[in-house]
């Protein structure tokens, strides 16, 4: 069955998407290119049926700004809040000192959860791909100090993992009993012994263009359990290229809105090289694809997973 012959509209959750990032307010490089266009994003996205956007968190600051874009959206967007493994250094710079930081994030996680703003807790994890931007001690330190933070106030965690999965599955194995809700591993690239292990601890697996590069990428996504399936795209970033493994399974994926180079930018047309959140039909397609089943089976169980685990406003 295609798209088109479906029979009740498809409904997403961009569970990963930037919308913070300055590009969406048409900087680029410190530049700016064109205006901001945040709600012809968003409205896009909307008109293919993605209802629900959790606005990533990466850092104290960013994660207030996905606060007030879930302040801006209400019933559309909500925050996840926390510091990226590549942020870890910013803990030890700030003044007052790590403790300062702890409690300022704790204070931030616990009003927006309360007032029904933020979802999760994240982006935490390790990433041992890029320690030129943290190392690993302050990596490790702090993400544990944060997996504890997530405990404490009961959010579901909204996880980062590269070349690092024995210590990330380490310290999440413990933690895990404590947190009902369990958490996600987003833009998974790993191998499908990681992803098996992940699962069986109870992780959900969020998979985006990122995911789908290669060939033993779409091998894991094809053994991904429909119950531990969750979608993004994780933009401005991660969008799905013609040199992917993933591209040779577009063809019947619906067309996305036309894109011009951002010095071109118009009102109504996507930037050429920024994915945004209306592009996640492709990725439930490709997905489809690889798994010999229909987008519509996708897009249920996507939704339902991450309803379960978020919750998104939606009472069960």
């Amino acid at each position: 069955m295609t798209e088109a012959e479906s029979t009740k509209p498809l409904r997403y959750v961009d569970i990963g998407i930037n919308l913070s990032d300055p590009m969406f307010q048409g900087h680029y490089h410190g530049k700016k290119a064109h205006d901001g266009d945040l709600d012809d994003v968003i409205q896009r996205a909307k008109d293919i049926g993605c209802e629900k956007f959790m606005v990533t968190g990466s850092d104290l600051e960013e994660s207030q700004t996905a606060i007030q874009i879930a302040r801006d959206y209400p019933g559309f967007c909500y925050a996840t809040v926390g510091v990226h493994p590549c942020q870890a250094k910013l803990f030890d710079e700030y003044p007052g000192g790590p403790e300062k930081m702890i409690s300022e994030l704790r204070k931030l996680a616990v009003e927006a959860k309360e007032a029904g703003l933020a979802v999760a807790f994240g982006e935490i994890g390790l990433d041992y791909d890029r320690l030129f931007h943290s190392q690993k001690e302050p990596q490790l330190k702090y993400f544990e100090a944060q997996l504890d933070l997530a405990v404490e106030i009961q959010m579901p965690l909204f996880l980062h993992s590269r070349a690092a999965s024995e210590d990330f599955e380490r310290l999440l194995s413990s933690r895990l009993p404590s947190l009902p809700m369990g958490g996600l591993v987003h833009s998974f690239t790993g191998t499908i012994e990681e992803m098996q292990r992940l699962v069986e601890l109870g992780v959900d697996i969020g998979i985006n263009g990122c995911s789908m590069k290669t060939e033993e990428n779409l091998e894991v996504v094809k053994a991904i359990p429909l119950e531990r399936l969750q979608i993004e795209t994780d933009g401005p970033w991660c969008e799905i290229r013609p040199s992917h493994a993933s591209a040779k399974f577009l063809q019947g994926a619906p067309e996305l809105p036309k894109s011009v180079k951002k010095e071109k930018w118009q009102k109504g047309f996507m930037v050429k090289g920024r994915n945004e959140p209306v592009a996640i039909v492709r990725v439930a397609h490709v997905i489809a694809q690889v798994k010999g089943i229909s987008v519509e089976e996708v897009c249920e169980a996507a939704w339902n997973n991450s309803v379960k685990m978020f919750g998104l406003g939606i009472q069960s």
